[in-house]
Protein backbone atom coordinates (compact mmCIF):
# COMPACT_ATOMS: atom_id res chain seq x y z
CA UNK A 1 0.00 0.00 0.00
CA UNK A 2 2.99 2.28 0.65
CA UNK A 3 4.43 1.48 -2.45
CA UNK A 4 1.21 2.42 -4.41
CA UNK A 5 0.67 5.81 -2.41
CA UNK A 6 4.08 6.72 -3.11
CA UNK A 7 3.31 5.95 -7.51
CA UNK A 8 0.45 8.04 -6.81
CA UNK A 9 2.22 10.97 -4.91
CA UNK A 10 5.10 10.81 -7.60
CA UNK A 11 2.13 11.03 -10.35
CA UNK A 12 0.73 14.50 -8.89
CA UNK A 13 4.47 15.63 -8.38
CA UNK A 14 3.92 18.60 -10.85
CA UNK A 15 0.63 20.86 -11.19
CA UNK A 16 -1.39 20.85 -13.87
CA UNK A 17 -4.34 22.98 -14.93
CA UNK A 18 -7.28 23.34 -17.47
CA UNK A 19 -8.78 20.26 -18.76
CA UNK A 20 -5.49 18.12 -17.61
CA UNK A 21 -6.16 18.87 -14.10
CA UNK A 22 -9.78 17.76 -14.15
CA UNK A 23 -8.84 14.41 -16.58
CA UNK A 24 -5.97 13.51 -13.38
CA UNK A 25 -8.45 14.92 -10.72
CA UNK A 26 -10.83 11.92 -12.10
CA UNK A 27 -8.08 9.72 -12.72
CA UNK A 28 -7.02 10.00 -8.97
CA UNK A 29 -10.27 8.73 -7.61
CA UNK A 30 -10.60 5.92 -10.15
CA UNK A 31 -6.95 4.40 -9.05
CA UNK A 32 -7.46 5.31 -5.40
CA UNK A 33 -11.30 3.57 -5.58
CA UNK A 34 -9.81 0.56 -7.53
CA UNK A 35 -6.87 -0.22 -5.65
CA UNK A 36 -9.13 -0.20 -2.43
CA UNK A 37 -11.39 -2.31 -3.75
CA UNK A 38 -8.51 -4.01 -5.00
CA UNK A 39 -7.06 -4.83 -1.50
CA UNK A 40 -10.02 -5.54 0.24
CA UNK A 41 -11.23 -8.13 -2.27
CA UNK A 42 -7.73 -9.59 -2.80
CA UNK A 43 -5.06 -8.71 -0.27
CA UNK A 44 -2.68 -11.05 -2.20
CA UNK A 45 -1.76 -8.69 -5.06
CA UNK A 46 1.13 -7.03 -4.93
CA UNK A 47 2.02 -3.76 -5.20
CA UNK A 48 3.85 -4.15 -8.39
CA UNK A 49 0.66 -5.35 -9.72
CA UNK A 50 -1.48 -2.39 -8.87
CA UNK A 51 1.09 -0.30 -9.67
CA UNK A 52 0.47 -1.83 -13.64
CA UNK A 53 -3.32 -1.41 -13.31
CA UNK A 54 -2.98 2.26 -12.39
CA UNK A 55 -0.53 2.67 -15.46
CA UNK A 56 -3.66 4.34 -17.47
CA UNK A 57 -3.65 7.49 -15.38
CA UNK A 58 0.23 8.41 -15.75
CA UNK A 59 0.75 12.24 -17.43
CA UNK A 60 1.67 10.55 -20.60
CA UNK A 61 -2.08 8.27 -20.58
CA UNK A 62 -3.51 11.65 -19.92
CA UNK A 63 -2.14 13.46 -22.22
CA UNK A 64 -2.53 11.12 -25.13
CA UNK A 65 -6.05 10.36 -24.10
CA UNK A 66 -6.56 14.12 -24.18
CA UNK A 67 -5.06 14.47 -27.80
CA UNK A 68 -6.11 11.78 -29.43
CA UNK A 69 -9.18 11.88 -31.91
CA UNK A 70 -12.41 10.28 -31.65
CA UNK A 71 -12.45 6.99 -32.99
CA UNK A 72 -14.40 6.59 -36.09
CA UNK A 73 -16.54 3.50 -36.68
CA UNK A 74 -15.51 0.79 -39.35
CA UNK A 75 -16.76 1.72 -42.75
CA UNK A 76 -15.84 -1.18 -45.12
CA UNK A 77 -19.26 -3.08 -45.08
CA UNK A 78 -20.67 0.11 -46.34
CA UNK A 79 -17.72 1.48 -48.48
CA UNK A 80 -18.23 -2.29 -50.28
CA UNK A 81 -21.71 -2.13 -51.08
CA UNK A 82 -20.89 1.58 -52.18
CA UNK A 83 -18.82 0.15 -54.86
CA UNK A 84 -20.83 -2.48 -55.55
CA UNK A 85 -23.83 -0.30 -56.51
CA UNK A 86 -21.89 1.83 -58.39
CA UNK A 87 -20.48 -1.03 -60.52
CA UNK A 88 -23.47 -2.84 -60.89
CA UNK A 89 -25.46 0.97 -61.95
CA UNK A 90 -22.09 1.39 -64.51
CA UNK A 91 -22.84 -2.12 -65.66
CA UNK A 92 -26.46 -1.43 -66.08
CA UNK A 93 -25.72 1.61 -68.60
CA UNK A 94 -23.19 0.18 -70.88
CA UNK A 95 -25.57 -2.48 -71.57
CA UNK A 96 -28.41 -0.17 -72.77
CA UNK A 97 -25.71 2.00 -74.16
CA UNK A 98 -24.20 -1.04 -75.91
CA UNK A 99 -28.20 -2.17 -77.09
CA UNK A 100 -29.12 1.33 -78.03
CA UNK A 101 -25.56 1.55 -80.37
CA UNK A 102 -26.24 -1.99 -81.68
CA UNK A 103 -30.21 -0.52 -82.69
CA UNK A 104 -28.56 2.44 -84.11
CA UNK A 105 -26.18 0.37 -86.62
CA UNK A 106 -29.08 -1.98 -87.40
CA UNK A 107 -31.29 1.30 -88.42
CA UNK A 108 -28.42 2.85 -90.48
CA UNK A 109 -26.07 0.36 -91.82
CA UNK A 110 -23.14 1.53 -94.14
CA UNK A 111 -23.41 2.19 -97.96
CA UNK A 112 -23.04 -0.87 -100.56
CA UNK A 113 -21.59 -1.01 -103.67
CA UNK A 114 -22.82 -3.05 -106.68
CA UNK A 115 -21.33 -5.77 -107.43
CA UNK A 116 -18.80 -6.26 -110.49
CA UNK A 117 -21.04 -8.25 -112.68
CA UNK A 118 -17.85 -10.00 -114.36
CA UNK A 119 -17.21 -11.75 -111.08
CA UNK A 120 -18.77 -15.73 -110.56
CA UNK A 121 -22.27 -15.86 -109.24
CA UNK A 122 -22.87 -17.52 -105.93
CA UNK A 123 -26.18 -18.48 -105.55
CA UNK A 124 -27.26 -20.03 -102.20
CA UNK A 125 -30.43 -21.87 -101.26
CA UNK A 126 -32.37 -21.92 -98.28
CA UNK A 127 -32.07 -19.62 -95.02
CA UNK A 128 -31.21 -22.11 -92.62
CA UNK A 129 -28.49 -22.11 -90.04
CA UNK A 130 -25.75 -23.77 -92.62
CA UNK A 131 -26.77 -21.00 -95.57
CA UNK A 132 -26.64 -18.09 -92.98
CA UNK A 133 -23.51 -19.22 -91.20
CA UNK A 134 -22.13 -19.11 -94.72
CA UNK A 135 -23.38 -15.28 -96.06
CA UNK A 136 -22.51 -14.35 -92.23
CA UNK A 137 -18.69 -14.77 -92.84
CA UNK A 138 -18.86 -14.53 -96.66
CA UNK A 139 -16.95 -11.60 -97.99
CA UNK A 140 -19.46 -10.89 -100.85
CA UNK A 141 -17.13 -8.92 -102.92
CA UNK A 142 -15.71 -11.71 -104.29
CA UNK A 143 -18.41 -13.18 -105.94
CA UNK A 144 -21.83 -11.89 -107.46
CA UNK A 145 -24.36 -14.02 -104.32
CA UNK A 146 -28.27 -14.90 -105.02
CA UNK A 147 -30.15 -16.07 -101.96
CA UNK A 148 -33.35 -18.28 -102.76
CA UNK A 149 -35.22 -19.21 -100.14
CA UNK A 150 -39.29 -19.78 -99.41
CA UNK A 151 -38.89 -17.92 -95.94
CA UNK A 152 -37.66 -14.71 -95.67
CA UNK A 153 -35.83 -14.95 -92.09
CA UNK A 154 -33.63 -17.28 -89.98
CA UNK A 155 -35.16 -19.37 -87.14
CA UNK A 156 -33.45 -19.80 -84.06
CA UNK A 157 -34.91 -23.37 -84.19
CA UNK A 158 -33.76 -24.69 -80.49
CA UNK A 159 -36.05 -22.07 -79.13
CA UNK A 160 -39.09 -23.49 -81.25
CA UNK A 161 -40.86 -25.51 -78.38
CA UNK A 162 -41.02 -22.86 -76.37
CA UNK A 163 -43.07 -20.85 -78.81
CA UNK A 164 -45.62 -23.60 -78.74
CA UNK A 165 -46.34 -22.43 -75.11
CA UNK A 166 -46.58 -18.69 -75.21
CA UNK A 167 -43.01 -18.74 -73.21
CA UNK A 168 -41.23 -16.99 -76.12
CA UNK A 169 -43.07 -15.22 -78.92
CA UNK A 170 -42.04 -16.41 -82.85
CA UNK A 171 -41.20 -12.33 -83.65
CA UNK A 172 -37.95 -13.33 -81.07
CA UNK A 173 -36.64 -15.78 -82.19
CA UNK A 174 -36.65 -14.32 -86.10
CA UNK A 175 -34.06 -12.58 -87.95
CA UNK A 176 -34.71 -11.02 -91.11
CA UNK A 177 -32.53 -12.10 -93.91
CA UNK A 178 -32.44 -8.57 -95.82
CA UNK A 179 -31.41 -7.12 -92.64
CA UNK A 180 -28.80 -9.54 -92.55
CA UNK A 181 -27.60 -9.27 -96.22
CA UNK A 182 -27.84 -5.44 -95.91
CA UNK A 183 -24.94 -5.14 -93.25
CA UNK A 184 -22.54 -6.95 -96.22
CA UNK A 185 -19.51 -5.10 -98.41
CA UNK A 186 -21.68 -5.46 -101.41
CA UNK A 187 -24.94 -5.87 -102.24
CA UNK A 188 -27.03 -9.25 -102.55
CA UNK A 189 -30.45 -10.37 -103.95
CA UNK A 190 -32.70 -12.24 -101.84
CA UNK A 191 -35.74 -13.77 -103.73
CA UNK A 192 -38.75 -15.01 -101.71
CA UNK A 193 -39.25 -18.32 -104.11
CA UNK A 194 -39.09 -22.23 -104.05
CA UNK A 195 -36.33 -23.62 -105.71
CA UNK A 196 -37.99 -26.68 -107.75
CA UNK A 197 -35.55 -28.10 -110.58
CA UNK A 198 -31.85 -27.93 -111.02
CA UNK A 199 -30.55 -27.90 -113.83
CA UNK A 200 -26.84 -29.19 -113.66
CA UNK A 201 -26.32 -28.78 -117.45
CA UNK A 202 -27.64 -25.73 -118.11
CA UNK A 203 -26.31 -24.98 -114.86
CA UNK A 204 -29.91 -22.74 -113.92
CA UNK A 205 -32.26 -23.21 -111.34
CA UNK A 206 -35.98 -22.89 -112.15
CA UNK A 207 -37.97 -21.23 -108.78
CA UNK A 208 -41.64 -20.61 -108.14
CA UNK A 209 -42.97 -17.68 -106.54
CA UNK A 210 -45.44 -19.55 -103.56
CA UNK A 211 -46.48 -16.39 -101.76
CA UNK A 212 -50.21 -15.36 -101.32
CA UNK A 213 -50.33 -12.55 -103.68
CA UNK A 214 -49.44 -13.77 -107.09
CA UNK A 215 -47.88 -10.95 -109.97
CA UNK A 216 -47.24 -11.09 -113.56
CA UNK A 217 -44.43 -13.48 -113.13
CA UNK A 218 -44.98 -16.66 -111.08
CA UNK A 219 -42.11 -18.68 -112.60
CA UNK A 220 -38.10 -17.95 -114.07
CA UNK A 221 -34.72 -19.28 -114.02
CA UNK A 222 -31.75 -17.75 -112.19
CA UNK A 223 -28.01 -18.77 -113.36
CA UNK A 224 -24.97 -19.38 -111.48
CA UNK A 225 -22.03 -20.17 -111.45
CA UNK A 226 -21.39 -21.97 -108.29
CA UNK A 227 -24.33 -23.06 -106.09
CA UNK A 228 -24.22 -24.26 -102.26
CA UNK A 229 -27.60 -26.12 -101.16
CA UNK A 230 -29.13 -25.44 -98.12
CA UNK A 231 -32.62 -26.57 -98.26
CA UNK A 232 -32.90 -28.95 -95.37
CA UNK A 233 -35.35 -31.19 -94.99
CA UNK A 234 -39.25 -32.28 -94.37
CA UNK A 235 -40.45 -34.13 -91.69
CA UNK A 236 -40.39 -38.03 -92.32
CA UNK A 237 -43.97 -39.93 -91.61
CA UNK A 238 -42.30 -43.59 -92.44
CA UNK A 239 -45.36 -43.79 -94.57
CA UNK A 240 -47.26 -44.40 -91.63
CA UNK A 241 -51.09 -44.02 -92.35
CA UNK A 242 -52.71 -40.79 -90.76
CA UNK A 243 -49.56 -39.24 -89.50
CA UNK A 244 -49.70 -36.14 -92.08
CA UNK A 245 -53.23 -36.15 -91.85
CA UNK A 246 -53.23 -35.79 -88.08
CA UNK A 247 -50.41 -35.01 -86.54
CA UNK A 248 -48.41 -31.57 -85.84
CA UNK A 249 -45.08 -30.92 -86.72
CA UNK A 250 -42.68 -29.03 -84.59
CA UNK A 251 -39.79 -27.49 -88.02
CA UNK A 252 -40.69 -23.86 -88.84
CA UNK A 253 -42.71 -21.36 -87.42
CA UNK A 254 -46.06 -22.25 -88.47
CA UNK A 255 -46.02 -25.60 -86.58
CA UNK A 256 -45.32 -23.07 -83.28
CA UNK A 257 -48.84 -21.88 -84.12
CA UNK A 258 -50.59 -24.43 -84.85
CA UNK A 259 -49.47 -26.31 -81.71
CA UNK A 260 -50.41 -23.25 -79.47
CA UNK A 261 -53.76 -22.94 -81.16
CA UNK A 262 -54.25 -26.78 -80.74
CA UNK A 263 -53.16 -26.95 -76.98
CA UNK A 264 -55.91 -24.63 -76.22
CA UNK A 265 -58.72 -25.81 -78.54
CA UNK A 266 -57.92 -29.01 -76.42
CA UNK A 267 -58.48 -27.55 -72.75
CA UNK A 268 -61.31 -25.11 -73.56
CA UNK A 269 -63.28 -27.81 -75.02
CA UNK A 270 -62.73 -29.76 -72.27
CA UNK A 271 -63.93 -26.95 -70.36
CA UNK A 272 -66.76 -26.95 -71.73
CA UNK A 273 -70.50 -27.51 -70.13
CA UNK A 274 -71.43 -31.33 -69.38
CA UNK A 275 -68.03 -32.48 -71.06
CA UNK A 276 -67.99 -36.15 -70.34
CA UNK A 277 -64.94 -37.04 -68.13
CA UNK A 278 -63.52 -39.80 -70.75
CA UNK A 279 -63.45 -37.01 -73.68
CA UNK A 280 -61.67 -34.85 -71.02
CA UNK A 281 -59.10 -37.05 -70.74
CA UNK A 282 -58.45 -37.38 -74.42
CA UNK A 283 -58.60 -33.68 -74.75
CA UNK A 284 -55.90 -33.00 -72.16
CA UNK A 285 -53.49 -36.03 -72.92
CA UNK A 286 -50.74 -34.55 -75.08
CA UNK A 287 -48.87 -37.37 -76.83
CA UNK A 288 -45.05 -36.37 -78.39
CA UNK A 289 -43.55 -38.99 -80.97
CA UNK A 290 -39.87 -38.75 -80.56
CA UNK A 291 -37.26 -38.94 -78.02
CA UNK A 292 -35.04 -36.45 -79.42
CA UNK A 293 -34.44 -33.04 -78.17
CA UNK A 294 -36.89 -31.57 -79.83
CA UNK A 295 -39.53 -34.07 -78.55
CA UNK A 296 -38.09 -34.04 -74.73
CA UNK A 297 -37.94 -29.96 -74.60
CA UNK A 298 -41.65 -29.53 -75.53
CA UNK A 299 -42.85 -32.50 -73.03
CA UNK A 300 -40.67 -30.56 -70.88
CA UNK A 301 -42.46 -26.94 -71.90
CA UNK A 302 -45.75 -28.41 -72.15
CA UNK A 303 -45.40 -29.90 -68.28
CA UNK A 304 -44.72 -26.52 -66.82
CA UNK A 305 -47.11 -24.52 -68.80
CA UNK A 306 -49.94 -26.71 -67.04
CA UNK A 307 -48.41 -26.90 -63.83
CA UNK A 308 -47.32 -23.35 -63.80
CA UNK A 309 -50.44 -21.51 -65.56
CA UNK A 310 -53.58 -23.57 -66.49
CA UNK A 311 -53.77 -24.97 -62.90
CA UNK A 312 -54.05 -21.75 -61.58
CA UNK A 313 -56.41 -20.86 -64.37
CA UNK A 314 -58.70 -23.49 -65.18
CA UNK A 315 -58.24 -25.57 -61.59
CA UNK A 316 -61.22 -28.05 -62.62
CA UNK A 317 -59.61 -29.68 -65.22
CA UNK A 318 -55.89 -29.06 -64.49
CA UNK A 319 -55.43 -32.61 -62.41
CA UNK A 320 -56.69 -34.21 -65.82
CA UNK A 321 -53.54 -33.20 -67.58
CA UNK A 322 -51.17 -36.04 -69.06
CA UNK A 323 -48.36 -36.00 -71.37
CA UNK A 324 -47.04 -39.58 -72.54
CA UNK A 325 -43.61 -39.75 -74.97
CA UNK A 326 -43.34 -42.52 -77.29
CA UNK A 327 -39.75 -43.42 -78.49
CA UNK A 328 -39.03 -46.57 -80.83
CA UNK A 329 -35.45 -46.78 -79.53
CA UNK A 330 -34.62 -48.30 -75.91
CA UNK A 331 -34.06 -44.92 -74.21
CA UNK A 332 -34.86 -41.02 -74.69
CA UNK A 333 -32.02 -38.50 -75.68
CA UNK A 334 -30.19 -41.27 -77.48
CA UNK A 335 -27.23 -38.64 -78.09
CA UNK A 336 -26.76 -37.87 -74.33
CA UNK A 337 -24.34 -40.14 -72.10
CA UNK A 338 -26.15 -42.77 -69.89
CA UNK A 339 -25.98 -40.85 -66.65
CA UNK A 340 -27.93 -38.02 -68.36
CA UNK A 341 -30.69 -40.32 -69.72
CA UNK A 342 -31.14 -41.63 -66.68
CA UNK A 343 -31.41 -38.50 -64.52
CA UNK A 344 -33.90 -37.43 -67.66
CA UNK A 345 -36.23 -40.11 -67.19
CA UNK A 346 -36.67 -39.66 -63.53
CA UNK A 347 -37.29 -36.20 -63.41
CA UNK A 348 -40.13 -36.97 -66.08
CA UNK A 349 -41.54 -39.49 -63.61
CA UNK A 350 -41.44 -36.50 -60.93
CA UNK A 351 -43.05 -34.47 -63.57
CA UNK A 352 -45.73 -37.44 -64.03
CA UNK A 353 -44.87 -37.38 -67.58
CA UNK A 354 -45.31 -40.98 -69.40
CA UNK A 355 -42.39 -42.38 -71.74
CA UNK A 356 -42.65 -44.99 -73.47
CA UNK A 357 -40.06 -46.80 -75.03
CA UNK A 358 -39.46 -49.36 -77.55
CA UNK A 359 -42.72 -48.37 -79.16
CA UNK A 360 -43.63 -47.76 -82.83
CA UNK A 361 -46.41 -46.23 -84.05
CA UNK A 362 -48.32 -47.74 -86.43
CA UNK A 363 -51.15 -46.37 -86.94
CA UNK A 364 -53.01 -42.79 -86.54
CA UNK A 365 -56.19 -41.45 -86.55
CA UNK A 366 -57.94 -38.14 -85.24
CA UNK A 367 -58.57 -39.25 -81.97
CA UNK A 368 -56.16 -42.13 -80.98
CA UNK A 369 -52.91 -43.66 -81.71
CA UNK A 370 -51.67 -47.57 -82.63
CA UNK A 371 -48.84 -48.54 -81.75
CA UNK A 372 -46.63 -51.55 -81.21
CA UNK A 373 -44.61 -51.91 -77.91
CA UNK A 374 -41.87 -54.49 -77.50
CA UNK A 375 -41.91 -55.55 -73.90
CA UNK A 376 -38.83 -56.72 -71.56
CA UNK A 377 -39.05 -60.26 -73.05
CA UNK A 378 -38.99 -59.19 -76.38
CA UNK A 379 -43.12 -59.95 -76.97
CA UNK A 380 -44.69 -57.66 -79.13
CA UNK A 381 -48.47 -56.06 -78.23
CA UNK A 382 -50.44 -53.31 -79.91
CA UNK A 383 -51.87 -50.31 -78.03
CA UNK A 384 -54.29 -47.64 -78.56
CA UNK A 385 -53.95 -44.60 -77.12
CA UNK A 386 -56.00 -41.76 -76.84
CA UNK A 387 -55.19 -38.28 -77.94
CA UNK A 388 -55.92 -34.18 -77.90
CA UNK A 389 -53.01 -33.32 -79.29
CA UNK A 390 -50.20 -35.69 -81.37
CA UNK A 391 -46.78 -33.76 -82.12
CA UNK A 392 -44.56 -35.68 -84.60
CA UNK A 393 -40.94 -34.81 -83.51
CA UNK A 394 -38.68 -37.49 -85.00
CA UNK A 395 -37.24 -38.23 -88.38
CA UNK A 396 -35.98 -36.11 -91.80
CA UNK A 397 -36.75 -37.19 -94.82
CA UNK A 398 -35.37 -35.87 -98.32
CA UNK A 399 -36.84 -32.56 -100.08
CA UNK A 400 -38.26 -33.25 -103.88
CA UNK A 401 -35.76 -30.65 -105.00
CA UNK A 402 -32.70 -33.28 -104.07
CA UNK A 403 -34.12 -36.15 -105.19
CA UNK A 404 -34.60 -34.75 -108.74
CA UNK A 405 -30.59 -33.85 -108.57
CA UNK A 406 -29.87 -36.75 -107.36
CA UNK A 407 -31.72 -39.03 -110.16
CA UNK A 408 -29.77 -36.47 -112.63
CA UNK A 409 -26.58 -37.15 -111.16
CA UNK A 410 -25.30 -41.02 -111.50
CA UNK A 411 -23.06 -41.13 -108.51
CA UNK A 412 -25.81 -40.19 -105.90
CA UNK A 413 -27.73 -43.59 -106.93
CA UNK A 414 -26.66 -45.21 -103.56
CA UNK A 415 -27.29 -42.21 -101.39
CA UNK A 416 -30.71 -42.40 -99.76
CA UNK A 417 -30.85 -40.04 -96.99
CA UNK A 418 -29.53 -36.95 -98.81
CA UNK A 419 -26.70 -35.28 -101.09
CA UNK A 420 -23.28 -37.07 -100.56
CA UNK A 421 -20.99 -34.90 -100.24
CA UNK A 422 -16.78 -34.64 -100.15
CA UNK A 423 -14.39 -33.62 -97.47
CA UNK A 424 -14.71 -30.43 -98.79
CA UNK A 425 -18.82 -30.69 -98.98
CA UNK A 426 -19.10 -31.06 -102.82
CA UNK A 427 -21.78 -32.79 -103.96
CA UNK A 428 -20.13 -36.21 -105.32
CA UNK A 429 -20.51 -36.62 -109.15
CA UNK A 430 -21.23 -33.06 -109.66
CA UNK A 431 -19.37 -29.76 -111.09
CA UNK A 432 -19.49 -26.52 -108.86
CA UNK A 433 -22.24 -27.88 -106.46
CA UNK A 434 -21.58 -27.53 -102.80
CA UNK A 435 -24.73 -28.94 -99.78
CA UNK A 436 -24.87 -28.11 -95.87
CA UNK A 437 -27.21 -28.89 -93.38
CA UNK A 438 -29.67 -31.70 -93.28
CA UNK A 439 -29.85 -32.05 -96.87
CA UNK A 440 -26.37 -33.42 -96.86
CA UNK A 441 -24.73 -36.42 -96.15
CA UNK A 442 -21.16 -36.25 -94.61
CA UNK A 443 -20.90 -38.58 -91.87
CA UNK A 444 -22.35 -36.19 -88.84
CA UNK A 445 -25.76 -36.12 -87.46
CA UNK A 446 -28.14 -33.53 -88.84
CA UNK A 447 -27.82 -31.09 -86.04
CA UNK A 448 -27.78 -27.21 -85.92
CA UNK A 449 -24.16 -27.23 -84.76
CA UNK A 450 -23.04 -29.28 -87.67
CA UNK A 451 -24.58 -27.01 -90.57
CA UNK A 452 -23.38 -23.96 -89.13
CA UNK A 453 -20.09 -25.27 -89.27
CA UNK A 454 -20.20 -26.36 -92.56
CA UNK A 455 -21.37 -23.01 -93.62
CA UNK A 456 -18.86 -21.27 -91.74
CA UNK A 457 -16.04 -23.84 -93.48
CA UNK A 458 -17.40 -23.11 -96.89
CA UNK A 459 -17.39 -19.03 -96.28
CA UNK A 460 -13.91 -19.53 -95.41
CA UNK A 461 -13.25 -21.71 -98.88
CA UNK A 462 -14.92 -19.60 -101.15
CA UNK A 463 -12.93 -16.58 -99.46
CA UNK A 464 -9.60 -18.01 -100.27
CA UNK A 465 -10.66 -19.54 -103.39
CA UNK A 466 -11.40 -15.43 -104.52
CA UNK A 467 -7.75 -14.73 -102.79
CA UNK A 468 -6.21 -17.85 -104.54
CA UNK A 469 -7.54 -16.47 -107.98
CA UNK A 470 -6.10 -12.56 -107.40
CA UNK A 471 -3.18 -14.03 -106.65
CA UNK A 472 -2.78 -16.22 -109.50
CA UNK A 473 -3.52 -13.11 -111.76
CA UNK A 474 -1.13 -11.29 -110.11
CA UNK A 475 1.60 -13.69 -110.58
CA UNK A 476 0.69 -13.85 -114.27
CA UNK A 477 0.41 -10.29 -114.66
CA UNK A 478 4.11 -9.76 -113.08
CA UNK A 479 5.64 -13.06 -115.22
CA UNK A 480 4.90 -11.35 -118.61
CA UNK A 481 5.72 -7.64 -117.62
CA UNK A 482 8.78 -9.82 -116.15
CA UNK A 483 11.00 -9.35 -119.19
CA UNK A 484 9.86 -5.69 -120.17
CA UNK A 485 11.81 -3.42 -117.44
CA UNK A 486 15.24 -5.24 -116.92
CA UNK A 487 16.01 -2.25 -114.21
CA UNK A 488 13.40 -4.06 -112.14
CA UNK A 489 13.80 -7.69 -112.96
CA UNK A 490 15.04 -8.71 -109.66
CA UNK A 491 12.95 -6.61 -107.66
CA UNK A 492 9.51 -8.57 -109.90
CA UNK A 493 11.59 -11.56 -108.99
CA UNK A 494 11.31 -11.25 -105.34
CA UNK A 495 7.59 -10.10 -105.52
CA UNK A 496 6.58 -12.97 -107.51
CA UNK A 497 8.46 -15.37 -105.05
CA UNK A 498 6.27 -13.46 -102.23
CA UNK A 499 3.40 -13.91 -104.16
CA UNK A 500 3.85 -17.50 -104.72
CA UNK A 501 4.22 -18.64 -101.11
CA UNK A 502 1.48 -16.91 -100.15
CA UNK A 503 -0.66 -19.16 -102.35
CA UNK A 504 0.49 -21.95 -101.59
CA UNK A 505 -0.68 -20.90 -98.11
CA UNK A 506 -3.71 -19.90 -99.50
CA UNK A 507 -4.46 -23.00 -101.48
CA UNK A 508 -3.39 -25.10 -98.00
CA UNK A 509 -7.49 -25.25 -96.85
CA UNK A 510 -7.42 -28.57 -94.48
CA UNK A 511 -10.86 -30.10 -95.31
CA UNK A 512 -13.58 -29.66 -93.22
CA UNK A 513 -14.03 -31.81 -89.80
CA UNK A 514 -16.63 -31.37 -87.22
CA UNK A 515 -15.87 -30.33 -83.38
CA UNK A 516 -18.61 -31.54 -81.29
CA UNK A 517 -19.37 -28.59 -78.60
CA UNK A 518 -21.81 -30.52 -76.78
CA UNK A 519 -25.41 -31.04 -76.59
CA UNK A 520 -28.25 -29.51 -74.15
CA UNK A 521 -31.73 -30.04 -73.63
CA UNK A 522 -34.11 -28.86 -71.54
CA UNK A 523 -36.12 -31.60 -69.66
CA UNK A 524 -39.27 -29.35 -67.48
CA UNK A 525 -39.10 -27.92 -63.74
CA UNK A 526 -36.64 -25.56 -65.05
CA UNK A 527 -33.85 -28.53 -64.85
CA UNK A 528 -31.74 -28.85 -68.00
CA UNK A 529 -29.31 -31.64 -69.08
CA UNK A 530 -25.92 -30.68 -70.69
CA UNK A 531 -23.19 -32.69 -72.24
CA UNK A 532 -20.52 -30.25 -72.85
CA UNK A 533 -17.32 -31.00 -74.44
CA UNK A 534 -14.35 -30.15 -72.33
CA UNK A 535 -10.64 -31.14 -73.06
CA UNK A 536 -10.24 -33.88 -74.51
CA UNK A 537 -13.38 -35.46 -72.59
CA UNK A 538 -17.21 -34.15 -71.97
CA UNK A 539 -18.41 -32.93 -68.80
CA UNK A 540 -22.01 -34.08 -68.00
CA UNK A 541 -24.58 -31.95 -66.03
CA UNK A 542 -28.41 -31.59 -64.97
CA UNK A 543 -30.71 -29.99 -62.59
CA UNK A 544 -31.47 -25.79 -62.08
CA UNK A 545 -27.97 -24.35 -62.49
CA UNK A 546 -27.63 -26.38 -65.84
CA UNK A 547 -31.03 -25.04 -66.60
CA UNK A 548 -29.22 -21.47 -66.05
CA UNK A 549 -26.52 -22.62 -68.23
CA UNK A 550 -28.75 -24.00 -70.91
CA UNK A 551 -30.55 -20.28 -71.07
CA UNK A 552 -27.30 -18.35 -71.01
CA UNK A 553 -25.97 -20.68 -73.96
CA UNK A 554 -28.74 -20.37 -76.16
CA UNK A 555 -28.87 -16.33 -75.36
CA UNK A 556 -25.29 -16.34 -76.36
CA UNK A 557 -25.96 -18.48 -79.26
CA UNK A 558 -29.05 -16.08 -80.79
CA UNK A 559 -28.16 -14.35 -84.54
CA UNK A 560 -28.09 -10.68 -82.91
CA UNK A 561 -28.26 -8.37 -79.90
CA UNK A 562 -31.84 -7.47 -81.13
CA UNK A 563 -32.89 -11.17 -80.60
CA UNK A 564 -30.93 -11.50 -77.10
CA UNK A 565 -32.83 -8.77 -75.91
CA UNK A 566 -36.71 -10.06 -77.01
CA UNK A 567 -36.12 -13.46 -76.11
CA UNK A 568 -34.67 -12.33 -72.66
CA UNK A 569 -37.85 -9.57 -71.78
CA UNK A 570 -40.06 -12.92 -73.13
CA UNK A 571 -38.38 -15.02 -70.29
CA UNK A 572 -38.77 -12.36 -68.07
CA UNK A 573 -42.55 -11.33 -69.03
CA UNK A 574 -43.60 -14.85 -68.89
CA UNK A 575 -41.67 -14.87 -64.82
CA UNK A 576 -43.62 -11.79 -63.91
CA UNK A 577 -46.76 -12.31 -65.36
CA UNK A 578 -47.07 -15.99 -66.37
CA UNK A 579 -47.29 -17.13 -70.23
CA UNK A 580 -50.24 -15.96 -72.70
CA UNK A 581 -52.59 -18.64 -72.47
CA UNK A 582 -54.84 -17.08 -75.80
CA UNK A 583 -55.69 -18.65 -78.16
CA UNK A 584 -54.32 -16.82 -81.24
Amino acid sequence: MASTSRALARLTARPLSGPEAVIARLGRTHAASFTTRSAARAPQLSARSLVAKSRPVTRQAVRSYADAPPKKKPRKIRTTLRWMWRATYLSLLAAVGAVIYDGYLDRHPEEQFAPDPEKKTLVVLGTGWGSVALLKKLDTANYNVVVISPRNYFLFTPLLPSCTTGNIEHRSIMEPVRQILRHKKAAVKFYEAEATKIDTARKVIKIHDNSDVKGNINETEVPYDMLVIGVGAENATFGIPGVRENSCFLKEIRDAQAIRTKIMDCVETAAFKDQEQSEVDRLLHMVVVGGGPTGVEFAGELRDFFDEDIQKLIPDIAHRFKVTLIEALPNVLPMFSKQLIDYTESTFKEEHIEIKTKTMVKKVTDKTVEAEVTGPDGKKSTITIPYGLLVWATGNAVRPLIKDLMAQIPAQKESRRGLAVNEYLVVQGAKDIWAVGDCAVAGYAPTAQVASQEGAFLARLFNNMAKTEALEEKVRDLSASLNLKPGNTAEAAKEIEDTEKQLRRIKDIKPFHYSHQGSLAYIGSEKAVADVAWLNGNVASGGKLTYLFWRSAYLSMCFSTRNRVLVALDWVKAKVYGRDVSRE
